[in-house]
Formats: C-alpha cells, structure tokens, sequence
C-alpha cells in the first residue's frame, strides 16, 4: 500500500507555490512585529531565515520535501534559526496561507497570460494590414455564404482574445482579495493589522467573512474557466487553420516547422501544431470540470478535498501559455494564396443575397426579393451555370427590375467593399476596426 503520508501529502504539486509562500510568510512576520504579537528582533531573525530559504531555492538548491511546501518551509525555517521559527505560524492558519498563497500565485499569471494574449493580438493585428485585400468567402454552416476580406476574418479573433482579457482582469478583481488573517475559520484573537498585511503584499482589499474566505475558490474555477474559454477560442481558429491548408481548400500555407511529415506518405505535410492545441482543449476543459466536481457540495469551512485544486488550475496554465506561444508563431507564417482564395468565391452562389439586396434597393420587398433569388439559384443549377454568366435576359424572366448593373454587384470584391456599415468587411470598415482596436491596446499596460 502507499505510504498514508504520501497519500494525503501536496508536495509534489504545491512545491511550485515556494516563492509565493515565503513572500507571503515574510509579509506576515512584518505585520506581526508592526502589530506587536512579536517582539522585532524575532521577526528580524523569521524574515532572515526566510530570505536565505528564497535565496537557495532560486539557486540550485532543493526545498527538503514534506507533507506540503508550508510546513516543508516552516521546518526548514525552524531547522535554521531554532524554535523562534516556530513564530511564524501566529495567528494564522494552514487554511488561510493556503489561500493566500493560491490567489498570489493566479494574480502573477494572470498578467503573464494576459500579455500573451495580447502579444498574439498584435501578430493578429499586423496579419490583417498585409492580407487587407485579400478577398475570401466568408461561412455560415460550413458553407459558403458572402465574401470577405480575409483581415475582416482574421480580426474576429482579435475581438475574441480582446473578452479573453477582459474576463481575466475581471477575474483579477475577485482574486484580489486577502484572505489571509481569517485563520483556519473563526479569525483570530491577537490585535492584527490585516490591511497592513494587504498593502505589503499588494492586495486591494481583505475578504469579509472568515468562514468563506478559507474555503473560497470561486476566483480559481473562474479563473480555469477563463483559460478554458481562451483555448477553445484558440480550437476555432486552429479548426480553420487545419481546412485551409487542406488541397481541397488551399487557402493558405505554413511554417514548415508547424507541422509534420507522414512516415508513410512522402508528399503529405500535416499540421500537427494546430492539432495539438486542438487536442490539448480537451485537458483544459476536463481541468475545468475537475474543479467544479472539487469544489461541488462541500461545506463550510475548509475541507482536504481543497489542497486537490492546485493540480488543475496548475495543468491550465501550463497548457495554455505554451498555445498561446505557439499559436503566435504559427500565425505569423501563414500566408494567404490570394488567387485561391479570391476563385473560391466563385462557388455556391456567394452572390446571391447582393442580388437580393438589389432587388430590395429597388423597391422589392426583401422577401419577395429572397424569393426571386432562391428561384434564380435553382435555375443557376438546372442549367449548370452561375450567377455571373446568366444574361440579362435570363434575369429580366425572373424580375424586370433587374438592369445592366446588376452585374456590378456580382463581384466579389465589389460585394465585399460595398459592406460599409459599421463593423462591415468593407476595407474602409476593417481600416477603422484595426484602428480601434489598435488604440484599445494601447490603452492597455503591459
């Protein structure tokens, strides 16, 4: 049987909060002694001793492991200055620690990812300026519906990645709170300074009730489903990624070095980066299940089910940013094959609700105009013919309405310039989007 120790110890995955848990001990030595629970030379010699830990830690120099990293800093701690180390632990709890340590450590990598995000926007942002006038059929269903500019497609994940952020920094808000001082639930009964203890470890506010704040992990489901919503964003694109590159497409060409050779078909390149964070969604996502199930039904207070919330939020951010990372690089080498993109536009009658809308700018009600379009449609494919190479006569059977320049409106490209309503695929519409998004980032610290 395994060791019972090693069964309900946390090491092997909490190590990782070290450095956050000693800053958050020193920070509360520092209170402490401003509060007068500990005479100032004690507290010297705690935060000392806890300099010197941190020091060897960012050397090469291994934490001695135990039950879980606090208690493996707390004896290390004693092992070096004697049982004043012992101190430390005042007027706290292992509860309380615990969750201060996990909301530090989420609000260092919440600004981490919310600068890849937005490193990967600017790459975005730039891909958009050099296909400006590449025109490409836009979807619905999987099929095609009306053309595009392919910048106008590649700025809908500009917006995406721009929510992605700003469900991150709200989430910041709600991790931003101290629990510590609530102790292991019922508070304390020493004269602390909790705000002091804030303000030194960069806190907003401290948490109100003490019950909920040990047992608190809303700001972790929250901040998982976050990371869950940013990698499914990221499955969309990688989804259109591995279509485009497909022959029967063509859309576009990659990176060699973001996809593979088959060791069977010599002529085949695969591409297995926008495969991989497609798949990699998959653990992201159950991470965010397996901390809803964590957290589901248990009472007040604190409970040992809770030391098992660090391995998922743990596992999506070590996911996520590597995505992140090469979801950039992979971006950056796509090139659009203009010419392929621009005769894709040619099937599936992409043109047709221009027609309908012409009918519509003369006097045709829309759906009386719909009608006459489907109609036109059907017999595009009775006759083995597209919208373009019907004569005007063929479309005056149809409607008398229907004049020369009705054929002007059956260019891709004039079809796609014509959209000028706000947030349109027009190139004028898409200059201004990227300016306006452009100028949200620069709103934006880094």
């Amino acid at each position: 049987m395994q060791d019972f120790e090693q069964f309900i110890g946390s090491f092997s995955f909490d190590g990782r909060l070290a450095e956050v848990d000693i800053n958050s001990s020193v920070a509360h030595a520092k209170m402490l002694v401003k509060a007068k629970v500990i005479d100032a030379s004690d507290g010297e010699k705690i935060i000392s001793g806890l300099t010197s830990i941190l020091r060897d830690i960012k050397g090469d120099w291994k934490l001695p492991k135990d039950e879980d990293v606090h208690y493996a800093i707390e004896k290390e701690l004693i092992r070096r200055i004697g049982a004043v180390g012992g101190k430390m632990h005042t007027a706290r709890s292992r509860n309380d620690q615990i969750a201060t340590d996990l909301r530090v450590y989420l609000k260092q990598e919440i600004r981490i990812i919310v600068n890849l995000i937005k490193d990967f926007q600017e790459v975005l942002i730039a891909k958009s300026y050099e296909n400006i006038d590449v025109i490409m059929p836009g979807f619905t269903h999987l099929q095609p519906a009306q053309p595009v500019l392919a910048a106008h497609h590649l700025l809908a994940y500009v917006w995406m990645m721009q929510r992605d952020k700003e469900r991150l920094n709200d989430c910041y808000k709600r991790t931003d709170i101290l629990p510590l001082g609530s102790a292991a639930l019922a508070g304390t009964s020493f004269n602390i300074d909790r705000q002091h203890t804030a303000r030194l470890l960069d806190f907003k506010e401290v948490s109100d009730n003490s019950l909920d704040a040990v047992s608190d992990r809303d700001f972790a489901v929250e901040f998982v489903f976050c990371m869950s919503l940013t990698v499914l964003h990221l499955t969309r694109f990688c989804e259109e990624i591995i279509l485009w590159m497909n022959p029967e497409f063509g859309y576009i060409t990659m990176g060699d070095k973001f996809t593979s050779g088959s060791s069977i078909m010599p002529q085949k390149r695969n591409p297995d980066s926008a495969e991989v964070i497609r798949g990699k969604s998959g653990r992201i996502v159950g991470d965010l299940i397996a901390l809803l199930t964590i957290i589901k039904s248990l009472p007040l207070t604190y409970n040992r089910d809770l030391q098992e919330d660090k391995p998922p939020v743990f596992d999506s951010l070590d996911n996520l940013k590597p995505c992140l990372e090469v979801m950039k690089e992979m971006v950056d080498s796509l090139r659009f094959v203009k010419e392929k993109t621009l005769k894709s536009t040619e099937k599936g009658f992409i043109a047709a609700t221009e027609v309908a809308d012409y009918l519509a700018r003369n006097n045709v009600p829309f759906r009386s105009a719909h009608a006459i379009v489907k109609d036109i449609v059907l017999y595009c494919k009775g006759n083995s013919k597209t919208l373009s190479e019907l004569s005007l006569e063929e479309y005056n059977k149809f409607s008398k309405v229907f004049k020369k320049d009705i054929f002007e409106y059956l260019d891709a490209k004039n079809i796609a310039n014509m959209k000028t309503s706000y947030g349109g695929t027009s190139k004028k519409s898409v200059l201004r989007q990227i300016e306006n998004i452009k100028n949200k980032l620069k709103l934006e610290v880094k």
